[in-house]
């Protein structure tokens, strides 16, 4: 196993931006900061944050209602302030982008317009270890349109034996019967990435709406949602987008579904601003994502989505990629003598900045646990065996997965 002096080098070499964040205090082992591997649950407090935001709070104070024209970032055209770095993010237009509620809201009403079953097409392909949110919303809008969820919902398994999906698997799920696709990005449990583009064009080809939750994917790998022709996404921004637990989430509709008659609900926010004061009783919906909105946008809840984006505006997500690979293929040459299982596909263009690890003998809870107390490690678990580890390129250092690796082989051991 490298030493520690060597990952202390490959430091000097290759820093990331870890000054920038706010990193806890570690509640056991011999470094006073933590190792911390959970930004694909929840990430890091950047330290610009809590300033930005009490600017904001700060204009409440000083202009009540007129805050929404007279502050330093006026409310009433705040979301627009994020629609550019989140659609640069995402590869997208700025008219296909929008940040909005939270992912499952927008999950649904993406759905209320993408996904229009009929009897000889009803079905919805997502992967079988999908999250539990998403398993829940496709089964409870099949349900609402009249079908049975345990037949209109094809759920994908790995092949025995086997871990992460093949493409080629997923593309012959994709018959006739199949109304829309909506798949991970990144999977959740795996870590797999997949293949988006293949994907959206086989699901195309045979006549599907496709969709994808970008959840683990958004400021994890690039993306090019509009070069790909993905009819919709929608994405969380707490994980690796580093905005806060419950964020606001963001939406992708393509340029060609917008200006069109499409079903959606509408609501405040959702009608052209130019004449939103007119009160008129008829919503005038722009040519744009925005049409999706329903409620006026929470400006506390999005001062730390707009700070987190500038981060990833300024520093740029290929940058951010390329460190991520790095990083991550350093973890699993660490990682490759201790008795676990990698689940997580080993071609680093198959994953994000995640390794899932499979362990025998003890709950992942538990090994998750020892890992915090003994080491000053943050690892998720995800019961009742997988552990996962995400070498986060903005604030993740070679010595933090040293620090894992190490403890990780003390504690199988």
């Amino acid at each position: 196993m490298s030493t520690e002096a060597e990952a202390l080098k490959l430091d000097a070499a290759d820093a990331g931006h870890r000054d920038l964040f706010d990193v806890p205090p570690a509640q056991g082992g011999d470094y006073p900061e933590v190792a911390y591997f959970a930004g694909n649950s929840l990430g890091l407090r950047p330290k610009a944050t809590r300033a930005e935001l009490l600017e904001d709070l700060d204009a409440w104070a000083a202009l009540g209602v007129e805050g929404h024209l007279d502050a330093a970032r006026p409310w009433l055209p705040y979301h627009e302030l994020l629609t550019g770095p989140a659609s640069r993010l995402v590869g997208a237009l700025p008219s296909e982008t929008v940040v909005m509620n939270s992912l499952t809201v927008n999950l649904h009403l993406l759905m209320v317009s993408f996904y229009r079953p009929t009897r000889s097409r009803h079905r919805i392909v997502i992967e079988d270890a999908a999250f539990p949110s998403d398993s829940y919303a496709v089964r409870s809008q099949v349900a609402f349109h009249g079908y049975d969820a345990e037949d209109a919902v094809i759920r994908l398994r790995p092949r025995p034996g086997e871990d992460s999906l093949r493409t080629s698997d997923v593309v012959e799920q994709l018959g006739g019967d199949v109304a829309l696709v909506l798949l991970g990005g990144v999977n959740y449990l795996t870590g797999e990435l997949m293949d988006i583009p293949t994907i959206t064009k086989a699901g195309h080809a045979a006549g599907a709406v496709v969709g994808w939750d970008l959840a683990h994917a958004a400021g994890n790998v690039p993306l090019a949602l509009h070069e790909w022709d993905v009819d919709f996404a929608a994405w969380c921004s707490y994980k690796y987008l580093n905005s806060g637990p419950g964020a606001l989430a963001g939406a992708f509709v393509h340029e060609r579904h917008l200006g069109t008659d499409l079903p959606r609900f509408e609501g405040w926010w959702s009608t052209e601003a130019a004449t939103r004061f007119e009160m008129t009783p008829e919503s005038r919906p722009p040519a744009s994502a925005d049409a999706w909105q329903v409620s006026n946008p929470p400006i506390f809840s999005m001062s730390p989505v707009r700070t987190s984006l500038e981060l990833f505006d300024k520093i740029g997500i290929e940058t951010l990629r390329e460190r991520s690979l790095r990083l991550t293929a350093y973890l699993a040459k660490l990682l490759a003598p201790v008795p676990l299982q990698v689940i997580t596909p080993s071609d680093p263009a198959r994953r994000g900045a995640q390794l899932s690890l499979r362990v025998s003998g003890m709950r992942a809870g538990e090994l998750s646990r020892r890992l915090r107390f003994g080491y000053g490690v943050i690892a998720d678990a995800r019961e009742p065996d997988v552990v996962r580890l995400a070498p986060v390129p903005l604030y993740s250092t070679y010595h933090d997965c040293w620090r894992a690796a190490t403890a990780l082989a003390e504690v199988m051991a």
